[in-house]
């Protein structure tokens, strides 16, 4: 779970747009590559800076889907960490987020959209500003509820180290926010400590559901 340290080139990212995807930094997504548009952006991206911008589709998409329906202005850029080119030309590929950024304007005339980025500024919040909220996070991985199922292990493990709070948090909101519209609204969000506590709070008030998912895993002995 570690993130590119070099600064991103964002004059001219593709966008790779979905309906019900929201990346988040340091997050990986497994994605399959299938339109034709789409499999010359991940060769280009390979070719050069190998970076791809996920962009969530606003509702209505499906009547522009191959044209240019429009998307949320706020998208999470990531790098292709591995790839693999399948016989028939499709793409499989691993992308790690790594930076929030804004739509500047769309460019080019391609076959499939690039945009001119910039990073989203954000609010600084230091780890004594997010204390409560580490153990907050830290009471939601306790064995007995998140932190019984194997996700929830390797988050102990996060809080147990050194990983930063909000990047935690991302994370968090990555792996366990359903809602597609909240998700969205995560992304955006540039108060640090804000965010942390809506991601805290999202989880909580879904801890009912959470609990039961646990109890599943732990009776299922290929999860153990």
């Amino acid at each position: 779970m570690t993130a590119p340290t070099e600064r991103p080139d964002l004059s001219s990212v593709p966008l790779f747009p979905l309906p019900n995807v929201v990346l988040f930094p340091r997050a990986v997504l497994p994605l399959h590559i299938f339109e034709e548009r789409y499999k010359t952006m991940t060769a280009d991206a390979l070719a050069g800076g190998r970076q791809v911008a996920m962009a969530l589709l606003k509702s209505g998409w499906e009547k522009n889907y191959y044209h240019r329906p429009e998307i949320e202005p706020v998208v999470c850029v990531g790098t292709i960490l591995s790839h693999e080119k399948l016989p028939d030309g499709k793409y499989n590929f691993l992308l790690q987020g790594h930076t929030r950024a804004r739509i500047v304007r769309e460019v080019g005339d391609g076959p499939y959209r690039m945009a001119t980025l910039e990073p989203v500024r954000e609010t600084t919040a230091g780890e004594p500003d997010l204390a409560d909220e580490r153990v907050r996070l830290g009471r939601l991985f306790r064995a007995e509820l998140l932190g019984g199922t194997p996700v929830g292990r390797q988050f102990r493990q996060l809080l147990a180290g050194a990983v930063r709070t909000a990047d935690v948090a991302d994370l968090v909101a990555f792996n366990y926010v359903e809602d597609v519209a909240l998700k969205q609204s995560l992304l955006e969000e540039a108060d640090v400590r804000r965010r942390v506590r809506r991601v805290i709070e999202a989880v909580e008030q879904n801890q009912p559901s959470l609990q039961l998912a646990y109890l599943r895993d732990a009776a299922d002995p290929e999860m153990n």
